[in-house]
């Protein structure tokens, strides 16, 4: 395999611009993914930050539901910010009716744990699976973690013992946003992973 990566952005709502940039920034190329059949063609998958209701209802709209929940139960190496942690969770606290996840995390998470967009806020927080320096994250209607399954591992915590970032074997998931801040090293293991299932 190249050391470039094909690496789809779900591209239905969101800062779909700004998580492109990052994983051009590395080397990788970046497309759209709006139907199943881009969703076929890559190798890793982001699904950004936006708003996690009205995603969910476009990728029934757009018949991309069901490949989702497939291609990410098949191992493909996907990672969510914001709104696309609430879409990896298995379980979701102050849903709206109907809202559904396309699930993989063994998590529960809590949407909009941190208040209104006026009350977004940038900090830095350790992530030592990512090395010793401290991670750059843009915090903005975000969600947190409330329950974590024995399949998931935590990544990060806020100083009040938050949980933010977790993985679960080819999936990971922030509460923030660090592609808003520069911070391409959770995109860098997203292409590790793609790199390594091939």
């Amino acid at each position: 395999m190249t050391s470039a990566p094909r690496i789809g952005i779900l591209a239905l709502q969101g800062d779909v611009r700004e998580h492109a940039r990052t994983l051009r920034g590395l080397g990788a190329e970046a497309v759209p993914v709006r139907r199943a059949e881009e969703l076929e063609t890559v190798q890793g998958l982001v699904l950004p930050g936006g708003e996690s209701s009205v995603i969910d209802k476009l990728t029934r709209i757009f018949g991309l539901r069901e490949p989702l929940v497939a291609a990410i139960r098949g191992g493909l190496p996907v990672y969510g910010t914001c709104a696309g942690m609430i879409l990896l969770a298995d379980r979701v606290e102050d849903a709206i009716a109907g809202q559904q996840t396309l699930g993989g995390l063994d998590v529960t998470v809590r949407r909009n744990a941190f208040g209104r967009q006026n009350e977004s806020f940038e900090t830095t927080l350790p992530v030592p699976a990512l090395g010793p320096v401290p991670v750059a994250a843009t915090f903005i209607r975000a969600p947190e973690v409330t329950g974590v399954g024995p399949a998931a591992e935590v990544l990060a915590r806020l100083e009040d013992g938050r949980i933010v970032a977790v993985r679960q074997g080819a999936l990971l998931a922030t509460a923030f946003h660090p592609e808003v801040a520069g911070e391409d090293r959770f995109h860098r293991l997203l292409l590790d992973l793609a790199r390594e299932r091939g």
